[in-house]
């Protein structure tokens, strides 16, 4: 509820002027904070008055500089282990997990195909910051290290961007709420009330980023890559196994020769009128050779004279 009481014009004014004069100096501050048009000021008097309070609220609103102790870094590792047993390395990572403080974000086990016979697995782990070096050789020992690499980005820049906007916002958030409690009229306390309110969601905003990598510093990610040493299968497959992979071979080898002798025979009656020309060929040939032939024809005659 807000008490009605009518102020001067010359005040109302001046009220609206420095509301005008802050929302463009919080605007300046924060990139993500609304522009939003308020009512101008009229008078020459309220202008100059509004000069000296804009100059008072800019100086108050510069972000002190904090200072960086040391790189704030994001780091992430990645290790590949040949071991003689898979299920027993993952329980053994969830030992040393809980050893060091760290949480199991992801687990991908894979059991043995065709194309790679070996039984393999994924874990991600995050383990905190100070305790990775650790970790990596704690797990190094569980079986025989294949590549290990670790990877660090340094977002100690980001952190004193997102900390110094947070400053800016927050004294312009104070400010905001000190005019707001001055303001007499209603359109005044409106146009504070939605300004004050962006300016806290951008501050919402930021806050939840600067968290998110505040937390990506403190805990580092690990990205485990288990392999068998030899393949979890045997070298003779079992006889149930055999007697089918024939029967599936025998009648996939009888279904392709059926196949074959059917388009053999299509062939064969598309071809047909010529195959039956040929033979009349060769038939009438050897036809006519039997009759011509010298030797054939002699032949009677040695018999008649003898």
């Amino acid at each position: 509820m807000f008490t009605s009481t009518k102020l001067p014009r010359t005040s109302a004014l001046f009220v609206s002027a420095l509301l005008g004069g802050l929302i463009f100096t919080s605007c300046a501050s924060s990139s993500q904070s609304t522009n939003k048009a308020l009512p101008p000021s009229a008078a020459d008097g309220a202008v100059n008055q509004l000069s000296a309070s804009e100059s008072s609220i800019s100086q108050k609103s510069e972000a002190a500089p904090i200072a960086r102790s040391r790189p704030q870094l994001i780091k992430k590792a990645a290790i590949s282990l040949t071991v003689n047993s898979v299920d027993k390395t993952v329980d053994a990572v969830s030992q040393i997990i809980n050893k060091q403080q760290g949480d199991l974000i992801g687990l991908k086990q894979q059991q043995p195909k065709s194309d790679n016979p070996r039984y393999t697995a994924t874990i991600q782990l995050r383990i905190p910051e100070n305790r990775l070096e650790p970790t990596l050789e704690e797990l190094a020992k569980l079986g025989t290290v294949e590549s290990r690499n670790i990877t660090a980005e340094d977002v100690g820049d980001r952190l004193v961007d997102f900390q110094a906007r947070l400053t800016n916002l927050k004294k312009t958030e104070a400010n905001l709420q000190k005019i707001m409690d001055r303001a007499g009229s209603v359109r005044d306390v409106l146009s504070v009330a939605q300004e004050l309110s962006n300016v806290r969601e951008t501050i919402e905003q930021i806050n939840a980023q600067l968290k998110s990598l505040q937390n990506q510093v403190a805990y580092s990610t690990i990205t485990l890559n288990l392999e068998a040493a030899v393949s979890s299968t045997s070298s003779q497959p079992a006889l149930n196994l055999q007697v089918q992979e024939t029967w599936n071979k025998s009648t996939h080898s009888l279904s392709s020769f059926s196949v074959g002798l059917l388009k053999l025979g299509i062939w064969l009656i598309v071809y047909s009128p010529y195959l039956l020309i040929f033979a009349a060929l060769i038939y009438g040939f050897t036809r006519w050779r039997r009759t011509h032939s010298p030797r054939l024809a002699q032949t009677p005659e040695s018999t008649s004279s003898e």
